[in-house]
């Protein structure tokens, strides 16, 4: 059999060769399985039909699933730097650009060649005598930006926002509105986060919702298309940096800046003023010096720290304000779990080949090749610094390492979710509960592969009527959050101490030092404690005493996950809109033990709640109090409206009507005759008041009630099997609850914990600073702080944000 010539052989393969559109995402920095680079040591292979990229180890697996043969094959070899070479004096005040400083990085230099598989026949680039369409394809891949660039910076001038046209002349409308700091509902459903305050009218209303599902119900975006009120501003995010705050202009489709903030936000009662201060107060002196006193614990700044390199220790890249991420990816591929799944289960090969066409937008294969990535070891070797040639010394350097950038990732983790699309920072709890979310439904249908219910479990509520029958009702959450009751502090001594000390330096006009700072100490287990407390439920509907009345609700575990992730709520609003975080240490052991938590269930001889009788037309059901209509009348509205009113608040007063009534004047239903109770179209109020005080939302409620029958126990079935369902947890802080009347498929065992992994935030907002990871690992504390990774020397375990917890068996 005749040698084919390279040249010929490149030309009988020029259907598989593709000139880049302007629109085509090139991919040429990155492995779009590894994390290789063009400075790997076998270089970078870009396919010239599909402009996807591949390491020397994954491009033959391209070839075997797609056929194609053409490959750009790009090389950045380090450029050898003279000894003697002589320092350029900087002319510019600049980093790492043309006349300024020199910021030591090495200069590469970039080759090219054409290479066809399976053989890898290697032909040079550029070079005249390659097919022109080889040569228009080969220069357009090399002058292209790159999609992992181009992605990055359009992130990047995301968040550049321009000053909105409206905010000039907002027009704002006197009615008496008043927001409180904290509390906040939607106007039109049981929503209790992601809510927006339209700055014309004061109307507070949930936010779009999500392609999946998720976010809120397009209440706000609703209220605009209805009555043309252009700006609102996002509640949580107002803060004394008023540009910071996330104000949305609905008619220019984007996040805007308001000039005038300040003024638009006083016109509804917040007030900013007395935080404009030209000097720092005490308070505000002592702030600086517990946050300065943060970053040097939790990141452990002075201490020498000998840096760890080796499977499973390796360091994530900082995208620009990305540390949230890496912190919680490097404690959840800690989990056996995942790394199960991800990495000992599951090679990048097989997850390629199950992947789309392009394995970029792919969940499960970015996951594999970041499992890959931190656990392989192949990325985490030592590097010295001004190791340019074999005769630096490496004993007398600090070694680092350089990580792996999560782009892919972070691209595919984020495509559903705008503010992680962002580059700027973010919740960790967020950010965990939305990963666990869309890990769930990547495995949907393979609930047996589906790590994320390693952290999985089930919360029973029990609630006490005041006629003393029960209810119960079982949900399902991935994380506990717990409340700090810092009254329970165990150094209450040393804080007296403290608070004189601090009263009398005040006297005398001087500050008190970091040193001198007393924070309370409050234990882990006064946290637990307080969770399983009893708490009021006001307003509960009795089906015992057909009547709104005051009820106990406690809850308990129905089953302990592998992984109990426990998270602190440090953050809290103080009067006058004043975000404050909690400055606390919890006294956190290495083990515990929460088997007294679990939920004992229906106890023998307790009476349920009965189910609610349909009411008919010669029921006793409540009517308007006249008195209570005509004075809502009298102040110009509808009649109708306010005997529904009246009784949607059984008659308790005209201040409570007329709140019901603001609140529902956009109701679908809200012209509808009153009815007399028994048309199918409407379902036992009572029966909704129970699922809402599970945590479900009144419009899933009814939904569900009207599917079931009215049967409680088939409704809550009923919401877990339609994901259309959007279910709203009772704790607006804590994660995305869903309901379930049983445990099936849930993992379970004894309620014993060891502590390994705790990810720590530092700063004054969890939207800004920076968050690191300590993670228990071969029977010694590591730090993971973006690319370092060392072994702790005094691990911050009274300073987490997030705990994590395994279970220990037997």
């Amino acid at each position: 059999m005749m040698e084919v010539e390279p040249m010929d052989l490149l030309r009988s393969n020029l259907s598989r060769v593709r000139i880049p559109e302007p629109t085509n995402r090139i991919f040429k920095h990155e492995c779009c399985l590894s994390f290789d680079t063009p400075k790997s040591e076998g270089g970078l292979y870009i396919d010239m039909f599909t402009f996807l990229a591949f390491g020397k180890d994954c491009v033959g697996w391209n070839f075997e699933k797609t056929g194609n043969p053409v490959y750009l094959h790009v090389k950045k070899t380090k450029k050898l730097v003279p000894e003697d070479r002589p320092t350029k004096k900087p002319t510019r005040l600049a980093i790492g650009v043309e006349g300024g400083f020199d910021n030591n990085e090495p200069e590469y230099e970039e080759t090219h060649s054409i290479v066809i598989l399976p053989n890898y026949i290697s032909l040079p680039f550029p070079s005249v005598e390659l097919p022109e369409k080889v040569r228009l394809a080969a220069d357009a891949i090399v002058l292209a930006e790159g999609a992992e660039r181009k992605e990055q910076v359009a992130a990047w001038t995301a968040d550049k926002k321009t000053v909105s046209t409206y905010a000039m002349n907002l027009q704002q409308l006197d009615n008496g509105v008043v927001i409180p700091p904290s509390g906040w509902k939607c106007a039109k459903c049981d929503k209790t986060d992601n809510l927006w305050l339209n700055l014309t009218d004061g109307m507070i209303l949930c936010g779009r919702r999500n392609w999946d599902g998720s976010g809120g119900n397009n209440h706000a975006v609703e209220h605009y298309n209805e009555t043309g009120y252009p700006l609102a501003v996002k509640l949580g995010t107002i803060t004394a940096d008023l540009e910071a705050a996330d104000v949305y202009s609905y008619p220019e489709d984007n996040s805007v800046l308001d000039p005038h903030l300040a003024q638009h936000l006083a016109f509804f009662g917040i007030d900013f003023s007395s935080l404009q201060k030209t000097e720092m107060t005490t308070a505000e002196r002592e702030l600086d010096h517990n946050t300065n006193f943060d970053w040097n614990r939790i990141q452990e700044s002075g201490e020498e720290k000998e840096p760890i390199f080796g499977p499973g220790y390796t360091g994530l890249v900082n995208l620009g304000n990305s540390c949230y991420l890496a912190a919680t990816m490097q404690v959840v591929f800690t989990t056996r779990s995942f790394c199960s799944r991800y990495y000992i289960n599951q090679s990048l090969k097989k997850a390629f080949e199950t992947a789309p066409a392009d394995p970029t937008v792919d969940l499960n294969m970015q996951l594999t090749k970041l499992a890959h990535g931190l656990l392989s070891g192949k990325y985490s070797m030592p590097v010295y610094e001004n190791d340019d040639n074999s005769s630096i010394d490496a004993t007398t350097k600090t070694p680092k390492q350089e990580g792996i950038p999560p782009r892919m990732f972070k691209s595919v983790i984020a495509a559903s979710h705008p503010e992680f699309s962002s580059m700027r920072q973010q919740d960790a709890l967020e950010f965990f509960l939305h990963f666990l979310d869309q890990v769930e439904r990547s495995n949907a249908g393979k609930a047996e592969l589906d790590p994320a219910k390693c952290f999985k479990f089930g919360i029973e509520d029990r609630i006490l009527c005041s006629s003393g029958k029960v209810a119960y009702n079982k949900r399902q959450d991935y994380i506990l959050s717990l409340n700090i009751p810092l009254h329970e502090a165990t150094n209450k001594e040393e804080m007296e101490l403290f608070r004189k000390l601090k009263a009398e330096k005040l006297s005398e006009g001087k500050d008190v030092s970091a040193e001198e700072i007393v924070r309370p100490r409050v234990p882990l287990e006064a946290c637990l404690r307080n969770f399983s407390a009893p708490e009021e439920i006001h307003d509960f509907y009795s089906t015992a005493l057909k009547a709104k009345t005051t009820a106990l609700k406690t809850a308990g575990f129905t089953s302990f996950p592998d992984y109990l992730v426990l998270h602190m709520r440090k953050f809290v609003m103080e009067e006058g809109w004043v975000p404050k975080k909690l400055d606390v240490y919890i006294d956190v052991p290495d083990i515990i033990d929460i088997n007294h938590m679990r939920s004992k269930g229906h106890h023998p001889g307790e009476e349920l709640l009965p189910d609610a009788e349909p009411i008919d037309e010669d029921s006793n059901q409540p009517s308007a109090n006249e008195d209570i209509v005509a004075q809502l009348v009298s102040m110009g509205f509808n009649q109708l409206h306010c005997q529904k009113a009246a009784i949607n608040t059984l008659n308790a007063g005209v201040e409570e009507a007329m709140n019901w009534l603001l609140s529902h004047m956009d109701d679908p239903d809200i012209d509808s005759p009153i009815s007399k109770g028994n048309s199918s179209d409407n379902v036992d109020q009572s029966k909704v008041d129970i699922l809402i005080s599970f945590g479900f939302e009144d419009h899933v409620a009814r939904k569900a009630l009207k599917a079931s029958g009215e049967d409680i126990e088939k409704a809550t079935e009923w919401i877990f099997s339609n994901p259309d369902a959007s279910v709203s947890s009772m704790d607006a802080s804590a994660s995305n609850t869903t309901s379930a009347s049983n445990d099936i498929g849930l993992s379970d065992g004894g309620g014993k914990y060891r502590l390994i992994g705790i990810v720590s935030h530092m700063g004054t907002s969890t939207h800004c600073g920076h968050y690191v990871a300590h993670i228990l690992k071969e029977g010694r504390w590591v730090i993971f702080n973006d690319t370092k990774v060392a072994v702790s020397v005094n691990p911050p375990k009274d300073m987490g944000y997030l705990y994590f917890f395994e279970r220990i068996d037997g």
